[in-house]
C-alpha cells in the first residue's frame, strides 16, 4: 500500500494524523496549519495591539513553551509589534519547580525574551513545599491557586505590564466547563470560556491563544519544531478535583475526537444563557472562604504554567505520546455514536426567584494592598490560617556519628529529627 499522501500539499508523504479531525498531513503543512490558526485565533478576537507589552507565563512546560515559541514566530512573521517577555511564578516545589525553571531559563535564551522570577517565598513567606507540610495534599491547590493569580499580578505590576498570557488549551478549558457543571457552578462559565479574562481585584487582563488548540496537537508541535520544555508533572496536581474532569474528558475524546472543542463551543453557548448579575455575583461571593475552596481549585490549574496545565497529563498520556512521537507513532481512532431511546421528559418550569444583588465595590485590602471586594483578600485569608498553626521554633540537633576519633568528621554532621518533644517556653 502506497504511502498517503499529504492532504494540503498533495506532494509530501502524510506523517501526522491530527488529532482534532485526523487529517493526514506532512510536517511542513501541520506546523504551518497550527501557527495559522493561533493567528486567526489572535486576528479574530483582537487580542494584541501594536507596541504593546505581554508577558508569557511561563512554566517551562510544553503549553508555554509553544506559546512563546508560536507567538515570536508570528510576531515576527505578521508584524504584531508586541514587545515579548517571559513571566514565571516560583512556588518553591522541590524536585519539581527548581527543575522547571532551569528550562525556562533556557527558553529566554533561545528566544531572546527577558525573564522575570516571582516567588511565593518573598511574597508570602511560604513555599508551596511548607503549605502542604501544614495541611497536606488535600485542598493544596486551593492555596496555589489563589497565590499564583495574585503572584502573575504583582509580577506583572512590577514590569508595568498590563497583559499577560497564559498556555491553556482546548482540553483545560472544556476540563474547566466540565467542573462547574459537576458543581453547579454556572456564574462561572463566563470567566471559564472568554478567551480574555479580567479580574476586578486587578487591571491586568489575561488572554489565552491557545484556547482552541488541541493538547496532543500542541506535544505533535513541540516534538516536531524540537522545543526544549520539560514534561514532568507537578507532584501535588493528583490530588486535585480537576483530575476527575480530565478522566472524563480524555474518555470522551476517544469515543470522539471532536468532544473537546464540542465541550468548549457548549460552554460558551451556556455562558451566554446566564443572566449578566448572577455572573458578576460570582465575582461578588469569591473572597468568601467558602467560594475561596469551591472555585479557586480550577484557577490552580494555568496561572502562569502549573505543572498539571502544561506538561501534564491523566496517567502519564502526553508523555506516552510522546514516546510513541519517538517511535514514530501511529495514530488510530475510532468515533461511535450512540441513540437512547426512551420517554422524554420535560422539565418543569418556576418562576424566577433571583434577587437583586448588589453592585461590587473594589477596595484595598487592610493587609496587602491588593484590590479586592473585600476588606481582606482571598490570599491573606489563607495565610492567616497558615500563620496561626506555623511553629514558632524549630529544632535542630547535629551529632557527629561514631565513637572512635578516625570516625568524628565536623564536615560531616548527623542531623536528626526530634520526636515528641515538649517545650514550655513561648517566643514573642
Amino acid at each position: 500500500m502506497p504511502p498517503a499522501p499529504c492532504a494540503l500539499c498533495q506532494t509530501s508523504r502524510a506523517l501526522i494524523i491530527r488529532p482534532k479531525n485526523h487529517q493526514k498531513l506532512c510536517k511542513a503543512c501541520f506546523l504551518a496549519l497550527f501557527e495559522s490558526e493561533i493567528h486567526n485565533t489572535i486576528t479574530a478576537n483582537a487580542l494584541f495591539r501594536p507596541g504593546e507589552r505581554i508577558a508569557i507565563g511561563a512554566s517551562g512546560g510544553k503549553d508555554s513553551t509553544v506559546l512563546a515559541s508560536v507567538l515570536k514566530t508570528l510576531n515576527e512573521r505578521h508584524s504584531y509589534g508586541l514587545d515579548l517577555l517571559l513571566l514565571s511564578i516560583d512556588e518553591g516545589i522541590k524536585g519539581y519547580r527548581d527543575d522547571s525553571l532551569e528550562t525556562v531559563k533556557r527558553n529566554a535564551t533561545q528566544y531572546a525574551m527577558p525573564l522575570s522570577i516571582v516567588g511565593y517565598d518573598e511574597l508570602y513567606g511560604w513555599t508551596m513545599d511548607q503549605v502542604v507540610s501544614q495541611i497536606g495534599k488535600k485542598g493544596n491547590c486551593t492555596y496555589c491557586g489563589v497565590f499564583r493569580r495574585q503572584a502573575l499580578d504583582r509580577g506583572a505590576a512590577r514590569l508595568g505590564i498590563k497583559h499577560v498570557v497564559t498556555g491553556h488549551n482546548a482540553d483545560d478549558v472544556a476540563e474547566t466547563v466540565m467542573m462547574n457543571l459537576l458543581r453547579g457552578d454556572l456564574p462561572r462559565l463566563s470567566r471559564a470560556t472568554s478567551i480574555v479574562t479580567a479580574s476586578a481585584a486587578s487591571d491586568i487582563k489575561r488572554s489565552k491563544p491557545l484556547k482552541y488548540a488541541y493538547e496532543k496537537e500542541i506535544v505533535l508541535y513541540a516534538h516536531h519544531k524540537r522545543l526544549d520544555y520539560f514534561s514532568t508533572e507537578c507532584i501535588y496536581s493528583p490530588e486535585a478535583f480537576r483530575g476527575s474532569a480530565r478522566t472524563l474528558i480524555k474518555n470522551l475524546e476517544r469515543v470522539r475526537p471532536s468532544a473537546i472543542l464540542d465541550v468548549v463551543r457548549s460552554g460558551e453557548d451556556m455562558a451566554k444563557l446566564v443572566p449578566a448579575e448572577v455572573s458578576n455575583s460570582s465575582q461578588l461571593l469569591a473572597n468568601t472562604k467558602d467560594a475561596v475552596i469551591a472555585a479557586d481549585e480550577e484557577e490552580a490549574q494555568g496561572e502562569a504554567g502549573c505543572g498539571s496545565a502544561n506538561g501534564r497529563a491523566s496517567g502519564g498520556e502526553m508523555a506516552t505520546m510522546e514516546q510513541k512521537l519517538r517511535d514514530e507513532e501511529r495514530a488510530t481512532g475510532k468515533e461511535t455514536d450512540f441513540t437512547l431511546q426512551g420517554q422524554r421528559h420535560d422539565r418543569c418550569k418556576h418562576p424566577s426567584t433571583a434577587k437583586k444583588l448588589p453592585k461590587q465595590h473594589l477596595q484595598k485590602c487592610v493587609r496587602c494592598g491588593y484590590l479586592s471586594s473585600q476588606s481582606v483578600c482571598k490570599a491573606c485569608m489563607l495565610l492567616e490560617g497558615l500563620n496561626k498553626n506555623r511553629p514558632k521554633t524549630e529544632i535542630s540537633v547535629s551529632v557527629e556519628e561514631g565513637n572512635d576519633e578516625r570516625n568524628r568528621s565536623p564536615t560531616a554532621p548527623l542531623t536528626k529529627r526530634m520526636e515528641g518533644l515538649t517545650i514550655n517556653h513561648s517566643t514573642c
